[in-house]
């Protein structure tokens, strides 16, 4: 298998090539600073800016605040971008791949065969010496347009009763920080804990001090140490289904991969006030 991450020294030799990746910035924060203003101001040269809050998601609602978007709006952006069945993607934000991962899920679930993150994101591509640039490539329609036809559902995922049974017969991963896990604050949704029967695997730990992830082994360790034995009976959630992706790029580094998504999420489940809630 392919690894789902890519160095800076590897992105900057595929980026020599007479086929070169596909470059998006995914950069995104909860609560700001706007991704295309971060953009603007420099990013790798060549990459397209792809908007997590209004390409890579539905508006928020009932389904929580960052449902999966509808295919046509996906398939949309990505076309914009100069997304080609044919051609590899490389994904990045600005250093831990907390939104770009979101991206790299959804390709994969859209049916993409070669994505990845660039493992550090564009911090580590400053620190390396390389440049950014200020221009914005024109979007399509363009000679060299994106081509890519949007097939989801290639990824597993489960609803809220799919998650609340895993929680109770296999294994929910709860990616957010502990002390929204454990019910000690909530600073966007409606009410504060988790899923009752959900495990902490917040998704900081998934990283080393230098923001890129752990090595292999030391994931699998990580994730053997939470009783993960069975993808296949396993799901992650988040907040609203953005880290949870960073939760399952860890996992596909650690060789689990099949692990489910709850793309509601925390969002969701925390609306609905017939869901119980643990803390």
């Amino acid at each position: 298998m392919t690894s789902p991450l890519i160095t800076v020294a590897e992105l900057a030799d595929a980026l020599g090539t007479e086929r070169p990746p596909v470059l998006l910035d995914i950069r995104w924060a909860l609560g700001g600073p706007p991704g295309a203003e971060e953009y603007a101001k420099g990013h790798l040269p060549g990459a397209h800016y792809v908007d997590l809050d209004r390409e890579l998601a539905d508006p928020p609602g009932p389904a929580g605040r960052h449902p999966l978007p509808d295919p046509e709006r996906l398939a949309t952006a990505l076309r914009r971008a100069g997304v080609r069945a044919d051609r590899p993607v490389v994904a990045y934000d600005a250093g831990p791949a907390l939104s770009a991962a979101r991206a790299w899920w959804l390709l994969r679930w859209a049916g993409h065969p070669d994505v990845r993150v660039l493992d550090g994101g564009l911090a580590a591509w400053t620190a390396a010496g390389h440049p950014l640039s200020t221009d914005a490539p024109a979007p399509a329609p363009a000679p060299g347009d994106g081509d890519f036809k949007v097939d989801p559902g290639r990824l597993p995922t489960v609803d809220a009763a799919g998650a609340a049974e895993l929680a109770r017969t296999g294994l929910l991963l709860d990616a957010r920080a502990g002390e929204r896990y454990r019910g000690e604050t909530e600073p966007v949704d409606p009410r504060a804990g988790h899923i009752p029967g959900a495990a902490s695997a917040p998704t900081t730990e998934n990283l080393g001090p230098d923001g890129r992830f752990l090595p292999p082994a030391a994931l699998a360790a990580r994730f053997a140490a939470l009783h993960l034995t069975d993808p296949a009976r396993t799901a992650v959630y988040c907040g609203s289904g953005v880290t949870a992706a960073h939760q399952l790029l860890a996992l596909t580094l650690a060789g689990h991969d099949g692990v489910a998504l709850y793309p509601g999420s925390w969002s969701e489940w925390s609306a609905n006030p017939e869901n119980p809630v643990e803390v």
